[in-house]
């Protein structure tokens, strides 16, 4: 398969595989903060009874977490689209 072809055949599942990382991310994220900070719900950058180093960890830690969670996902597409095709896709 051609790497013009390769390219855009990948696209609809990248989209859904970043979608799906997204949800996963949001979900992981969610039980860790339930489990370190004992709060259900993690701070949102306009809680007015929330200090700003919570806030801050807050984010760091979601954005830590989403990042692990996309590259994962992403780099686990793309191995199946190898297998599937014989070819990395760019």
């Amino acid at each position: 398969m051609s790497k013009a072809i390769n390219k855009v055949a990948y696209r609809p599942v990248g989209l859904l595989l970043g979608m799906s990382a997204g949800l996963l991310a949001g979900a992981v994220f969610k039980q860790v903060w339930k489990m370190t900070a004992g709060d259900g719900e993690a701070p949102t950058p306009t809680d007015e009874d929330r200090g700003w180093g919570e806030i801050l960890a807050a984010a760091a830690l979601q954005g830590a977490i989403f990042a692990v969670v996309r590259a994962a996902v992403d780099r686990g597409g793309a191995v199946g689209v190898r297998r599937l095709t014989g070819s990395w896709p760019d």
